[in-house]
């Protein structure tokens, strides 16, 4: 086995598992009864703890035992669950965590800060087991060490103590055998602690026979032998014996450890259990046997009884304890889910993925550059194999986009953690509401996304949501709500962060623009372009500046990032309502359907999702300003003048491609409709990225470099070029208006 490998596939897997008990434990919080919730962390614990005692990580053994101990308390109903509890349990989930990315760095440690919370929570913990009157873990704790199960109810029983149940069979003496020879055998392998003789089988003296043997004989012995060991022990009278070994109670915990480890056939219970050493193979045979003998008697005409399950013969036997076939339909558990798991996911490095996706855009570009060719040609034979080429490479570049899609509820399940701790720390009763988290997305998108997430609900909390007093004065409910919101929109995909709080206000706002010159004294700008102020550097309205919020540091953060993304933010907010921040994205960042077009020598390529239809300019409209489309008006951009493109367009035939973005609609001018395109994004140089209205470039079959126009900045230009236009058209041509 590659150690190395199989440490960083603990790592991922203990991220999981780590993110799964955050989850759990806010749900455990708002359903503190849910018993498989309690479970599911347990589980968790147990295997976090398992595996990293497989590589030798003491350090996240211990302390991972000690939350397991805790939540063992507390699924027996010994702790009970708080509010206090569950934020102590959140810091162990934390640590360990932290425990996991230190082992992540060769030769990295904790830091100081660190290991004191870590000996914080630890004394945190102890004190719980105390007041549970549990006793606390030592503080270095072996791998191999599980909580002791609860001792049987058998009196005689000695918790460090083998119980051996002996009846011998009546024909033993005349098979020359000495009940006496077998128990001083016995003596040989340890410490026989006590022996009582059991009376139950002996007849009355009339119908005694001299021949026939009546003993049996419960022991309680003490050494170092194993089961198998003992057993073998009265191995020459086992089949006229019934014997039952129970294992000391110390056995019943290095059984379960045992198991957990267990690499057996995970649809046999038997093999598990054998391996482990808690069943010997003569009492898995003698219960193989009861349940085929069983079985068939459930096949007879008229039986219902279904096939008895191995595990709770083998209990009622008496060859093994309850709590060590409990290990094993676990351990069977976590293997089947593990192995559906391997079955249904393949992990991939992210940077092969991203190779992937590169060689086939690569090929897209080949492949528009072969059929370019076929058609240069006039061969129909080769310009037939050329399109078949196409749809093939078009199946591959949808597969391979597939691949790098992942649901935006991987980022969403962080929020109720930071509502949670922020809600808190602010003393607000806030509701975490998440809907459309199966809505995808692509994989560099959603790692883009985690910072200005972070900042607008952080901000939703602290300047959204009114304090509770406030709340009761406007006739809103005590308990606040923020909602995350996924959804897709005309080929790109759009987030939602609204509250229910107090809104923007405006006069504010107006005011500490001006304050900084942001906005003139005589000016009065509309609602959208005075909430766009909110993402100015080092904008803010906030009294006082807090650890939170307040230094105007988030919201430029936000813009800047989801523009990186080739995104835009848009703002509604009514007082006393509200405020949502809604995100607009492309789905992908790496191939587009486009639809190219022509502007003088310059080739241009507009994302095909937020194309509505073409339609011809007449000259009569050209210099207008916007367009009357079947009674609505419509914002008209030209391209050959935005951009400032040489040659006359005299005698040329004008085109318009409508364009929606965000709800908005604007006509882009052209000169040519050169037809759908298969886009491979490029990114602009340093140099171009923040030139506004192009989001990146693209290659033609010919060779040609052709710009990708950034829609929603082109059309926002429109709406706000063509504005006065429009008001004058308005008012003299009132039908226009739609």
């Amino acid at each position: 086995m590659n150690i190395d490998k199989a440490l960083q596939t603990f790592i991922a897997e203990a991220r999981g598992l780590l993110q799964d008990m955050e989850s759990l434990l806010l749900q455990l919080e708002a359903e503190p009864s849910n018993t498989e919730v309690i479970n599911a962390l347990f589980r968790a614990a147990h295997t976090i703890k398992g595996s990293a005692g497989l590589f030798g990580l003491e350090a996240i053994v211990a302390f991972t035992h000690r939350v397991e101990s805790v939540l063992d308390l507390i699924r027996e109903g010994k702790i009970q669950i708080s509010e206090e509890l569950i934020g102590v349990l959140l810091q162990c989930r934390d640590h360990i965590d932290e425990l996991v990315e230190v082992t992540a760095v060769e030769g990295g440690s904790l830091d100081e800060s660190a290991q004191a919370r870590g000996n914080e929570l630890t004394l945190a913990l102890n004190e719980y087991l105390q007041d549970a009157g549990a006793q606390a873990p030592a503080p270095a704790v072996p791998a191999e060490q599980h909580p002791a199960p609860a001792a049987t109810d058998s009196p005689s029983r000695q918790t460090d103590a083998w119980h051996i149940s002996l009846k011998f069979g009546p024909d033993l003496f005349r098979h020359g055998m000495d009940p006496l020879s077998f128990i001083n055998y016995l003596s040989g392998l340890g410490e026989i602690v006590n022996l009582k003789t059991s009376f139950d089988a002996m007849p009355e003296p009339c119908d005694m026979d001299a021949e026939s043997c009546y003993l049996a004989v419960d022991i309680e012995f003490r050494g170092n032998a194993d089961k198998a060991a003992i057993e073998n022990v009265f191995e020459f009278v086992r089949d006229d014996c019934e014997i039952r070994i129970t294992p000391p109670t110390d056995h019943i915990a290095q059984y379960a450890d045992r198991i957990s480890n267990a690499s057996g056939d995970p649809d046999l219970l038997g093999a598990i259990l054998m391996e482990a050493g808690a069943v010997t193979p003569n009492e898995l045979e003698q219960a193989l046997k009861t349940q085929h003998a069983q079985d068939t008697d459930a096949s007879a005409p008229g039986a219902e009884q279904s096939k008895p399950p191995l595990g709770q013969i083998l209990v009622d036997q008496g060859a093994v304890p309850k709590e060590a076939v409990h290990a094993a339909l676990e351990k069977q558990r976590q293997v089947r889910e593990h192995k559906a798991q391997e079955s249904a996911f393949v992990r991939v490095h992210a940077a092969k993925l991203d190779q992937l996706i590169n060689l086939v855009g690569e090929l897209v570009i080949a492949g528009a550059s072969a059929n370019l060719l076929a058609q240069q040609s006039g061969v129909g034979a080769l310009q037939e194999a050329t399109s078949a080429m196409a749809r093939l490479v078009e199946e591959i570049r949808e597969g391979a986009l597939r691949l790098r899609m992942v649901e935006i509820g991987e980022t969403f399940q962080r929020f109720p953690r930071v509502v949670r701790d922020v809600s808190r720390a602010l003393d607000k009763a806030i509701e975490l509401v998440i809907t459309g988290a199966e809505t995808e997305l692509d994989k560099g998108m959603v790692e883009g996304l985690a910072d200005p997430l972070m900042h607008l609900v952080r901000n939703a909390i602290d300047h959204g949501i009114e304090p509770a007093a406030e709340r009761a004065a406007r006739g809103k409910p005590a308990r606040g709500r923020v909602s995350l919101h996924a959804y897709h929109d005309s080929g790109s995909i759009v987030i939602e962060v609204a509250d229910d709080g107090g809104g923007l206000p405006k006069a504010a706002l107006l005011a500490k623009a001006r304050a900084r010159g942001l906005v003139g004294a005589e000016q009065t700008p509309s609602d959208s372009e005075l909430y766009q102020l909110i993402f100015e550097p080092g904008f803010s309205t906030a009294g006082a500046v807090t650890n939170l919020s307040g230094r105007g540091v988030g919201m430029d953060v936000v813009r800047r990032n989801v523009e990186a993304l080739r995104g835009t933010v848009e703002v509604e907010s009514a007082e006393g309502v509200g405020t949502t921040v809604r995100l607009r994205l492309p789905l992908t960042l790496a191939i587009i359907d486009g639809f190219l077009v022509g502007v003088a020598r310059a080739a241009y390529v507009i994302p095909l999702d937020m194309v509505l239809e073409c339609v011809e300019l007449a000259a009569a409209e050209r210099r207008s300003g916007y367009l009357n489309l079947r009674g609505e008006v419509l914002p008209l951009l030209h391209l050959r003048e935005r951009f400032g493109l040489e040659g006359a367009a005299a005698g040329r035939r004008a085109n318009v491609v409508v364009v929606q973005a965000g709800g908005q609609k604007a006509g882009l001018v052209v000169d040519e409709l050169r037809g759908e395109f298969q886009t491979v994004i490029k990114p602009l140089g340093r140099l171009f990225q923040h030139l506004r209205g192009i989001s990146g470039s693209t290659i033609l079959g010919s060779g040609e470099v052709a710009l990708i126009l950034d829609v929603p900045a082109l059309v926002q230009q429109a709406a706000q070029g063509a504005a006065p236009a429009l008001r004058a058209a308005q008012s003299t041509a009132p039908e226009l208006v739609h």
